[in-house]
């Protein structure tokens, strides 16, 4: 008998092993190899890009977190130049300043053994490279948005994983860095305009359990003139939800209240059409 769960076990092995390998070979039509040229070192590189072709949105969350079929675009999200260890999100690699270039330089280069990456990513490989992009940030004294913006994608990548205690943190940090863009930089901000960005302020805050300021930012949005008719109904629900986790009993008794409304006027119609 054991012999045969053993048996079973290595052919089950073997079909995860073969599905696994198909699933890579799937990707790698998805991806091409994009010529980059590094602003620190002027070394030329192949960076792993997504076809635009392949995305395939399965659903949002309300933190604007995309998860996606077949690939995921944000496993490639990040530059890396394997010579001098330049790494950041992509749309930020090219945009960076003489002082900044000097800091990598002097921070980071030194520092960097080159690494190896296999053809195809996945959800621990895109960790590995937003934390190298994030101490990047840090190295550079990149605005807050820029460090808040990593680290929420890092914070989206442990969710990925159902890692609620690393997700948790980052979405700390992306919070603390988004509070302080909000006060000191110029909209728009990561591509956000104001209402769009308080939206998400709100939504960080409720998902860190920190209910009045989420219903602050919410209720900004809500109320606010410019808010686009999207945005507006987005912070609606989510307000909605709260206001609903806050007071349960008058949820209850709103339902009950109006299935007693609902059967008078039964009544009433019954008794008028007799």
């Amino acid at each position: 008998m054991s012999e045969i769960n053993i048996q079973n076990t290595k052919e089950y092995d073997n079909e995860e092993k073969e599905t696994q390998q198909s699933k890579i070979e799937a990707q790698k039509k998805l991806i091409y190899d994009k010529t980059v040229t590094c602003p620190i070192c002027q070394n030329t590189f192949k960076a792993k890009a997504v076809k635009t072709s392949a995305y395939r949105v399965q659903k949002k969350d309300p933190d604007f977190f995309i998860r996606y079929l077949r690939i995921n675009p944000y496993f490639y999200d990040v530059w890396v130049c394997n010579d001098c260890g330049y790494s950041l999100i992509k749309s930020d690699f090219p945009k960076i300043r003489k002082y900044q270039i000097d800091a990598i330089k002097e921070k980071i280069t030194p520092k960097w053994h080159s690494r190896t990456y296999p053809d195809v990513y996945n959800v621990d490989t895109a960790i590995e490279r937003y934390k190298l992009s994030l101490i990047n940030y840090h190295a550079m004294d990149a605005k807050a948005s820029q460090k808040a913006m990593n680290t929420l994608k890092l914070a989206w990548m442990y969710r990925i994983l159902d890692d609620k205690k690393n997700e948790s943190n980052f979405l700390k940090q992306t919070l603390e860095n988004f509070n302080y863009s909000y006060s000191n930089e110029n909209f728009p901000i990561c591509g956000m305009d104001q209402y769009t960005f308080e939206y998400l302020l709100g939504e960080l805050n409720m998902k860190l359990k920190n209910t009045d300021e989420a219903l602050k930012w919410f209720g900004n949005v809500i109320t606010g003139i410019g808010t686009p008719y999207k945005i507006k109904d987005m912070a609606i629900s989510q307000k909605d939800i709260i206001n609903k986790m806050l007071n349960p009993k008058k949820d209850n008794i709103s339902t009950d209240t109006q299935k007693n409304h609902n059967s008078n006027n039964k009544g009433f119609l019954s008794n008028l059409f007799k």
